[in-house]
Parts: C-alpha cells; structure tokens; sequence
C-alpha cells in the first residue's frame, strides 16, 4: 500500500511540475521611460508574449497645498486562451478608476 502511494505521489508531483513549467522567455521589445524626479513622468513597455503597458503622470497644483498627481494609463494581455484583454485607468483624487471590455460596470 505504501508504495502505491509513493508511486501515485510521485506521477502527480512530476504532472505538477510538467504542467508549471514555463512556456518560453518573455523579452522585452520595447521600452521608454521619461522621469527626472519631479513633476510628471511616462513610461511605456511592450513584450514578447504580447502583454503591454503605458502609463503618465502629471502633478497637479504644484507647489501649493492641492498637490496632487494625475495618473492614466493602459495595460494589456494575451490570456492563455488567446484572447487580448486591456484595462485603461485614470487614478487621481476620485480614486482608480479601471475600464475594460471584460470588467462589470
């Protein structure tokens, strides 16, 4: 008995393993990026496996007591069914703020 648990143990170890092993390097295409340290900042990224992301930020009000920063940005995705979702957000003083096709309203 105890080896047929050792034996169907280790068949769904390896399974485990097998099935979590990584599918290819993910490389980076392409990226930019401005940011000097103050005021706003953007930056943008693109990958092999078809995932992406921009963002930018602006400071608002600068230098008084409503400072505050303003952020839109986007993000997508190849899903392992090969569907593309994105989220495009805006984050500032109402909070974040995600829209996308699959997301509820």
């Amino acid at each position: 008995m105890m080896k047929l648990m050792l034996v169907v143990g280790s068949m769904a170890l390896l399974l485990a393993v097998a099935s979590a092993r990584p599918q290819g390097d993910v490389e980076v295409v392409e990226y930019e990026s401005e940011n000097i340290g103050l005021g706003g900042y953007k930056f943008s990224y693109k990958l092999s496996d078809g995932t992406s992301r921009t963002e930018e930020g602006v400071v608002n009000n600068a230098g008084t007591e409503n400072e505050s920063i303003s952020i839109r940005g986007s993000v997508s995705w190849v899903a392992p069914d090969g569907q593309t979702y994105t989220i495009n957000f805006v984050a500032d003083e109402n909070g974040f703020q995600p829209e996308g096709a699959h997301l509820p309203k």
